[in-house]
Order: structure tokens, then C-alpha cells, then sequence
């Protein structure tokens, strides 16, 4: 897999853009944001951070509602589970020992076939999604197609952002960047000093002020290129959209009528600011594994009510003309009809709607990327997909 969710991705939300510690941590907690930051993280600080990202950040709350949606206890013997990779022969118990994993459900059929906890982790630790929150702002786009806020996803960016007009974005669609194909010139090459990725300022307005002035290398469409900065534009377009922030948005569209368990949160630029478009929402493993549920029937609640538009998980999930591994924020490279939710450090929602299986998965990877930690977990949802 190619190296697209980078190390500069993490220092950009961490660094570049400067966030604002939350107020009464303690302090252990206050070396959590000493030194180089989250892409280094110690494994305890990991688990401590990820663990309780709200404690060190500003966040907002994702209120659950009164009934939880059932997942029915109906655990599989797994004892004499093996997989293979690089020509060696695993457990299930290898796997969660070597990839550091916090968490790992698999619903099958409405049923939870298996559910494990690590590194201190229980059923009720939230622990942060990184890049997961994309697929959930994906899902978001579409409850506000549905809702009217938006015509299709063929609107102009800048018909919602008037700040973009005047550069490459004028002839960019909402539909471009789900897709991470606007064409427009992004370097996400943190190594590189004068990368855009470097060099774009903190803040929302200051940000689209630099975008703005970005020359395009592609007409939209045309190229994949990950680009961190349209991200947070795609929060922009959502919050411009609905007049809303997003948190308080999730919670009434999705949370609470789906029946997810437990209240989570959104991280927020500054306290009383805005939520990254691209990053960081902390919830439980169940309710991970219910967002998955919740995308596998395409967004309908469990009383009938359609909250997507019909077929919106499908049109989500099929391969843009730029990249065929991607959607609406949505990686589609796990085999056919499957697609994931993926995030840095190993965090996972994984779909295969053809089977009725859920898998979401919490970790903390010894590196934020990592192609064998990367092909590791393939060669191991395979099997347990086959197993189950």
C-alpha cells in the first residue's frame, strides 16, 4: 500500500495547526504534549493518549441516545484459528500480541462472533480513529444530500465556501474532494521544508486563504492525491452546509436514532472551535463496529427511517476514476464489495457487505504507516473473514 496516510498528516493536526491543550490535565498527562508530539509517542503514551485524547485536547461531545443498538453475544472457538503471512503460521493470540491491538470485534450476521480487549482496554475505553473520521464525514455528506443542505454531491466547493473563489477550486465539486481528486497541487512530503503541508497555516480561515492560492496540476478528477488540507475543507463544506458543528450534527443524524452505546467525541481546533474534517473521533469498539452496521445497511435506522439516500454506500464505495482503491472516503482495497474505514496507527472499520461481517479493530502501531504492519493485518482479516 502506498505511503498515503503519512507521517506529515499526524504533525499537521498536531503541529501545524497548533492545538490548544485542554484546561485541568494532570501532570503525567502534561508530557504527553512535550517533545516531538503524537507521531512519537511512547507505547504507554499511547495507549494513555489514545485512551483519553479529551483529557489532553479540546473535544466536543457525541451525545448517545437511550437505547442501544443490539449486538447479541454469540462467541465463535477460535482456539484453532491460523493465518499465514510471510510463510509463517499465526494464532489469533499472535495477532493481538504483535500488532498491539486494543481492541477487536467481528459481528457476523448481527451477532458479535468475537470480541478481545488489550493493552488495559475494556468495553467502555474510547480510544481515538485518526483517519476513521473520514468515512463517518462521507456517511455525513450524504444524511445532508438527504436532508436538502446540499443539491448532489456535483455542487461547487465554492458555491458553500465563497472564501475558495478566485483559484483552483472554482471548478472543484463536493464530489472531487470526497474523492481526494481535485487536481489541485498539494506536497504532503513532510520531509520536504517547503511543502504545502509544511508550510499551510493553523487556522480555518487563514488555511483557505493559502488553498486558495494553490495552482491546480490536474483537472479534477483526473489524479489521486491525499491531501490533508481538503480535509478540513470537507468539514468546512459540511459545517457551511447545515449551519451546524459537526458533533451536534453526528449525534442527531446517526448516534443516538442508530442506538450507539456510548457518548464519544470530535477533536476541535481550540476550545469552542470547529472539528477536523479529516481526523479524530474517539468512541468505543462496539460503536466502531456499529458505524460499520450502520454503512452495511446504507443508512437505514433500525425503525425503517432512511437517514442516506438510497444507494449512497454503494455509489460511496465504487472506485473514483482517479484511483480505483478509493471512494468517498473509503478504501476499497481489501477484495471485492469490501471496503474500510482506515486510520493511522492501525485503527480499522472493515465491510463485507456480501457476508454481513463487521470487523473494527482499536491499536497502537509502533509506527503511524507501516507497509508490513499494513500486510500483516490484510493476511489476517482474509482468514478471520474466511473463518467466520
Amino acid at each position: 500500500m502506498r505511503q498515503i496516510f503519512s507521517n506529515c498528516l499526524l504533525r499537521y493536526w498536531f503541529v501545524i495547526l497548533g492545538l490548544s491543550p485542554a484546561a485541568n490535565i494532570t501532570a503525567q498527562e502534561v508530557e504527553l504534549l512535550t517533545g516531538e508530539g503524537i507521531l512519537f509517542w511512547s507505547p504507554q503514551q499511547q495507549i494513555t493518549g489514545y485512551r483519553g485524547i479529551d483529557k489532553l485536547y479540546p473535544t466536543r461531545e457525541i451525545t448517545a441516545g437511550q437505547t442501544a443498538y443490539p449486538l447479541i453475544p454469540d462467541e465463535r472457538d477460535l482456539s484453532d484459528f491460523r493465518y499465514r503471512y510471510n510463510g509463517k503460521r499465526f494464532t489469533l493470540d499472535d495477532y493481538l500480541r504483535d500488532m498491539h491491538v486494543a481492541g477487536l470485534i467481528a459481528v457476523k450476521d448481527g451477532r458479535v462472533v468475537l470480541e478481545r480487549y488489550g493493552l488495559g482496554n475494556n468495553a467502555d475505553s474510547r480510544w481515538i480513529s485518526f483517519s476513521v473520521a473520514k468515512s463517518v464525514v462521507s456517511m455525513l455528506i450524504g444524511a445532508a444530500i438527504k436532508d436538502g443542505y446540499f443539491r448532489s454531491v456535483d455542487d461547487l466547493v465554492t458555491d458553500y465556501l465563497p472564501q475558495l473563489k478566485g483559484g483552483a477550486y472554482d471548478a472543484v465539486t463536493v464530489k472531487n474532494i470526497l474523492q481526494m481528486a481535485s487536481g489541485v497541487a498539494w506536497n504532503e512530503d513532510y520531509d520536504d521544508a517547503d511543502s504545502d503541508v509544511a508550510n499551510a497555516p493553523g487556522g480555518t480561515l487563514p488555511l483557505f486563504g493559502y488553498m486558495r492560492a494553490l495552482s491546480a496540476d490536474a483537472a479534477p478528477d483526473e489524479k489521486f492525491n491525499y491531501n490533508t488540507g481538503e480535509t478540513n475543507i470537507a468539514g468546512a463544506l459540511l459545517r457551511a452546509a447545515i449551519g451546524n458543528n459537526l458533533s451536534t450534527y453526528l449525534s442527531s443524524k446517526i448516534w443516538q436514532p442508530f442506538g450507539m452505546e456510548s457518548d464519544a467525541n470530535w477533536l476541535i481546533e481550540e476550545p469552542g472551535g470547529v472539528e477536523f474534517g479529516g481526523c479524530c473521533i474517539s468512541a468505543t469498539l462496539r460503536d466502531y463496529a456499529r458505524i460499520g452496521i450502520f454503512a452495511m445497511r446504507d443508512g437505514v435506522l433500525p425503525d425503517g427511517e432512511r437517514v442516506l439516500p438510497k444507494g449512497w454506500m454503494a455509489e460511496s464505495t465504487t472506485p473514483s476514476n482517479a484511483y480505483d482503491g478509493y471512494g468517498y472516503y473509503w478504501w476499497l482495497f481489501f477484495g471485492d464489495g469490501v471496503y474500510a474505514a482506515l486510520g493511522v496507527f492501525g485503527q480499522l472499520i472493515y465491510i463485507d457487505p456480501d457476508n454481513n461481517l463487521v470487523i473494527a479493530m482499536h491499536s497502537a502501531w509502533p509506527q503511524a504507516v507501516g507497509t508490513e504492519f499494513g500486510a500483516h493485518r490484510g493476511a489476517f482479516l482474509q482468514a478471520l473473514a474466511r473463518a467466520l
